[in-house]
């Protein structure tokens, strides 16, 4: 391969680098052409983007963006596939509702939201994690239940109001 054609790709995976901030680094390897397009087939239903890289020119890559990866760089031997998603988690997800048939791939690293995760033992860790908005939904849910106790008591007391003023009403003198 080329020197410009290097700096090329380089230049093409710090920008997806740059734009995402949530990444997968796997291992596909071993796997056949048909178990492959069905990962690429989940992948690109879950909105996933799959992109096998080489081990060497992810590293510069990484090393351009000038964020700190730490042990990633530990992850980036044999073969590397890597998953950029905007939801932490989907392609955690992903990956175990794959691996239910198949023992490939294996999660080598992740680096979500500037947290780095390694190993294939953090999988179940990054399934559980919840994404912005699911973590927005929890805090509106959590704000809103005060006031629907307030708004609940309000009620039910308004109906015990005219309950007790239309039993004084209909009871005799």
């Amino acid at each position: 391969m080329r020197k410009e054609d290097k700096e090329v790709i380089i230049n093409s995976i710090t920008e997806q680098l740059n734009n995402c901030h949530n990444f997968y680094l796997t291992d596909i390897a071993n796997l056949n052409a048909d178990k492959t397009s069905q990962l690429r087939r989940q992948c690109f239903n879950s909105q996933v983007k799959l992109l096998v890289v080489k081990n060497a020119l992810l590293r510069k890559a990484m090393e351009k963006t000038g964020r700190d990866y730490g042990d990633l760089y530990s992850a980036l031997k044999g073969t590397t596939a890597m998953m950029f998603a905007e939801s932490g988690n989907a392609p955690a997800k992903l990956i175990k509702s794959f691996r239910k048939t198949n023992d490939r791939p294996i999660l080598k690293g992740a680096y979500i939201e500037e947290c780095v995760y390694v190993g294939d033992n953090m999988l179940d860790t990054l399934v559980s994690i919840k994404s912005k908005n699911e973590l927005i939904a929890d805090v509106i849910a959590l704000l809103q239940s005060p006031a629907k106790n307030v708004v609940s008591a309000l009620q039910s007391g308004g109906h015990i109001l005219s309950g007790v003023v239309k039993t004084l009403s209909e009871r005799p003198e």
